[in-house]
């Protein structure tokens, strides 16, 4: 007869045997491309919670809710922009202390400052940066799914490269083409590949609620009346009066127009949005060449 373990003494030997029970990693992002990293990299290990996520939410007007305080005080690890994006954020952590949080500032991690444009994630290699920063604060905070958090960091930096080979693809097609823009969200990629950004004062004062001056309305128009632009890219997600006025007038003098946004749409992924709106940059330029 084989003599059995007491039910307690078998529990405790089974505890000691398997992993210890962990409740997943609480992540809030400012911004849903940032919460979609994320998700994507953490898998079931995270819980994120991202705080601008709806196509009409406004970056540069949004207020805090006592909702966002409550989310970003059980928060384990912060992710945020900078760079004057979003100093509701910045704001926040600072009146909202918590021992053993992670704050990461993405301008701050890739050397960007108030001023520069602050559409960052519109540049793979600074969404590689965020994703390096965001393994090493989920190791610390829960190492024992060390292998986990670096294989899903693989797999992100593994999905960008389509991206990285687009944009290397239309920067031998299309580098110093003209092209036009109601304000620098697709700044950074325009950049990569090689496009010769027309109106960019126009676009600054638009992006930061300013009045552009009459000369900058007067030459940004000049360009859609006289075709000297190949495209003309706007803020989908913007409802100025003044840039709806110069879409249709790129419509009437035959420009192309893209609009492209500043949050990830819903039901989509990073890769998807970034890639549909290059094909439809690449189709815009390649017919209007």
């Amino acid at each position: 007869m084989i003599n059995k373990l007491p039910s307690l003494a078998a529990a405790v030997v089974c505890a000691l045997s398997a992993p210890a029970f962990a409740d997943p990693v609480k992540v809030v992002a400012a911004e849903n491309f940032y919460g979609d990293m994320a998700s994507q990299i953490g898998g079931a290990n995270v819980a994120v919670t991202s705080i601008l996520a709806k196509p009409d939410d406004d970056p540069h007007l949004f207020e805090a809710s006592p909702a966002t305080a409550k989310a970003l005080s059980d928060a384990k690890i912060v992710i945020a922009n900078g760079v004057d994006y979003d100093p509701w954020m910045e704001k926040l952590l600072g009146a909202s202390k918590a021992p053993g949080r992670k704050a990461i500032v993405v301008g701050a991690l890739v050397g960007r400052k108030a001023g520069d444009n602050p559409h960052l994630w519109y540049d793979p290699t600074y969404m590689k940066a965020a994703a390096k920063a965001l393994v090493a604060d989920l190791v610390a905070a829960d190492p024992a799914h060390k292998a986990d958090y670096e294989q899903g960091e693989a797999r992100f930096i593994g999905s960008l490269k389509p991206l990285d080979d687009k944009l290397a693809t239309m920067r031998r097609s299309y580098a110093g083409q003209p092209v036009t823009a109601s304000e620098p969200v697709f700044g950074y990629q325009a950049k990569l590949i090689g496009l010769d950004v027309h109106n960019e004062k126009y676009a600054l004062a638009v992006m930061n609620n300013a009045e552009p001056t009459p000369s900058q309305v007067a030459a940004f128009e000049n360009d859609l009346k006289g075709r000297h632009v190949k495209v003309m890219l706007y803020n989908a997600q913007a409802s100025e009066p003044a840039v709806a006025k110069l879409v249709q007038m790129a419509k009437d003098n035959g420009i192309p127009i893209v609009g492209v946004s500043e949050t990830e749409p819903p039901n989509s992924t990073y890769q998807d949005w970034m890639m549909g709106q290059l094909n439809a940059l690449d189709k815009a330029l390649a017919g209007g060449a």
